[in-house]
């Protein structure tokens, strides 16, 4: 039985598929990405990713949390189901502790915050599951814990705005603000 924590420089199959709907960003990081040895396709949303995972699921992948058409989580999903090996990360700007724990859940080995330095992903990519990694230079400020618990609670609610006002006792439109940001430094 092979290893599926593979070394990279050892992998005959280093097919990579890249799921981001900002083009310019997933063309530089497939161009990146190809300059590293990875055999690179890209795909624009959940539904064209999962064509191209079930056609030929791929060995790692990078995938973006919001698509247009979804949620990339549903990809991780969709590439699991047909290559339990794959190693897949996901890229997001909308952080938040609950989504990173599902797409581990999902089968994510890594969860990064754009903008990400291919050299970032390239390093959570080849990480053994053994390997921590390295902590964070700066911890979360209190508005970002505030934003995560917030964001927490709006998963556990299943982002049902109105259920997860109630629940923190707060403004429905207040939420819908805090919820439209990006999350806090």
């Amino acid at each position: 039985m092979t290893d599926p924590v593979a070394d990279l420089a050892g992998a005959e199959d280093k097919s990579l598929l890249i799921v981001d709907d900002d083009k310019a960003f997933q063309q530089r990081l497939a161009r990146a990405m190809e300059k590293r040895g990875f055999a690179t396709d890209t795909a624009d949303g959940v539904r064209e990713a999962v064509a191209k995972a079930s056609a030929n699921p791929p060995a790692y992948a990078i995938v973006d949390m919001r698509l247009e058409d979804g949620n990339g989580l549903d990809v991780i999903e969709a590439i699991r189901q047909k290559r339990e090996d794959c190693r897949a990360i996901i890229l997001t700007g909308y952080g938040n502790i609950a989504t990173a724990v599902t797409a581990v859940k999902l089968g994510a080995i890594d969860y990064l915050a754009k903008p990400a330095d291919p050299d970032d992903i390239l390093a959570a990519l080849e990480r053994k599951p053994e390997d921590k990694a390295v902590p964070p230079e700066n911890p979360m400020s209190a508005d970002r814990v505030r934003w995560e618990h917030i964001q927490r609670v709006y998963e556990l609610c299943d982002r049902n705005v109105s259920e997860t006002a109630r629940r923190l006792n707060m403004h429905r439109r207040t939420l819908q603000r805090i919820l439209a940001k990006r999350a806090p430094r």
